[in-house]
């Protein structure tokens, strides 16, 4: 390894390592948090074995359901195999309550592309909210931040859900931490007690000590290939939150009087309990990654968000590129460093959902898991990839590392300029 790179790598280390003790801090609280719902939910061995057929009397789904509820501070919670992405959860919490007539306002600017589909903004709209009658609005961030005074003039009689996304996504903007999350719903509840507010908290299970039920919100989601699932979940989603809202999404999940009293959790329960319990201590690794990614990256002089000492409430790690070819060299690189498929090198391409080619670095034993080590991105202005995840901090470590040592061999970057 080049003797600069060790140097720098040495002092990435020292700089980090207060950051580190805190991220365990928080993993421990966390820990403790998912270990006394175990204990208090009375979670058996017989709850980890599966049902097939209806699922009628599934004790270890309810069970399951049951956990999820008692750690997000949510009066239910649907927890299930059947849905298949963070993005399905969000569908399911959406279009079970905005029918014809209704609008869905985001107040985080747009939300991510798949979202955008969904909604109808994008895509051919079939099946869309829109395509259904439903009207969309969104209010921008205003220097990273909700613009709650425009919020509060925009909300409408017609106004029925409004959205957060907590995670960035695919935007150049901040992640929304907790407390800003529960001044917004303090104020917006106060003034419109009736609206359903809806946090999409894909990435940010676990980030910090509480989750957005704590804050004010109404409704949150999730993909279990993400945070929540521990990185053994093979598939996933959940919703959680006010227990008539949840009611509703039950029918809409499966069918107007049987709701969630039937859907066979099959072969999928000992995995979700495992991960759900491995979760805090997983992202906490994630997290440290993180950490380690912008601290060493910035010491080369590239752009990273945030910066390695800023607060985080998700696991994404946003580096900016001078230009397309940059930005595929790193992705390629993290590809390269990973334990599944390192020997093919991603290239841009169409992904359904998405308006530009992405390009994914995606070597997971999960096929989309973005707990597990991913750097991807849109290839479009400006340059971001967003590298998130990582099940132990010893391979983002090696990762980060073998991605600057390809940069420095291909002259993406210049050691001796940014030293």
């Amino acid at each position: 390894m080049n003797e600069q790179l060790e140097q720098l790598i040495a002092a990435t280390d020292e700089q980090i390592r207060p950051i580190h003790a805190q991220i365990e801090r928080t993993a421990l609280l966390n820990q403790k948090k998912v270990l006394d719902a175990f204990r208090e939910q009375r979670i058996s061995e017989s709850d980890l074995v599966g049902t097939f057929g209806y699922g009628y009397d599934d004790t270890g789904r309810d069970q399951l359901e049951a956990l999820y509820a008692k750690v997000f501070k949510a009066e239910d919670a649907i927890v299930r195999p059947q849905v298949i992405s963070g993005t399905h959860a969000i569908t399911l919490a959406l279009s079970s309550h905005l029918k014809h007539g209704d609008e869905l306002l985001y107040i985080t600017g747009e939300p991510y592309d798949t979202l955008l589909e969904v909604i109808g903004v994008n895509g051919n709209g079939v099946g869309s909210l829109m395509d259904n009658g439903v009207s969309y609005r969104n209010v921008p961030l205003v220097d990273g931040a909700i613009d709650i005074q425009t919020v509060l003039s925009s909300i409408k009689q017609e106004t029925k859900v409004i959205a957060i996304q907590r995670s960035k996504g695919y935007a150049s903007r901040p992640s929304l931490m907790i407390a800003e999350i529960e001044e917004v719903c303090r104020v917006i509840k106060k003034q419109f007690p009736d609206k359903i507010i809806f946090v999409d908290n894909c990435y940010g299970e676990f980030v910090e000590t509480r989750e957005p039920i704590e804050a004010g919100a109404d409704l949150i989601a999730g993909s279990l290939i993400k945070n929540p699932g521990g990185g053994i979940c093979k598939i996933g989603g959940y919703i959680a939150g006010r227990r008539e809202l949840i009611e509703r999404i039950g029918y809409r999940l499966t069918a107007p009087g049987i709701g969630k009293e039937a859907g066979a959790s099959l072969y999928s329960l000992h995995e979700m309990y495992q991960g759900f319990f491995l979760s805090p201590h997983v992202v906490s690794q994630s997290l440290k990654g993180a950490v380690f990614t912008a601290g060493l990256l910035e010491r080369i002089g590239m752009q990273t968000t945030p910066a390695f000492d800023a607060e985080r409430t998700d696991l994404i790690q946003a580096v900016t590129f001078n230009d397309a070819e940059a930005m595929i060299t790193f992705c390629q690189a993290i590809q390269a460093a990973s334990p599944i498929n390192s020997q093919f090198a991603p290239m841009p391409a169409y992904m359904p959902g998405y308006e530009d080619d992405v390009i994914m670095a995606a070597g997971t034993f999960i096929q989309g898991a973005s707990i597990e080590l991913t750097a991807d991105g849109p290839l479009r202005a400006p340059y971001e990839a967003y590298v998130q995840g990582g099940l132990t901090y010893e391979h983002v470590k090696l990762a980060i590392i073998q991605a600057v040592e390809t940069m420095i061999a291909k002259d993406v970057v210049q050691l001796s300029k940014s030293m």
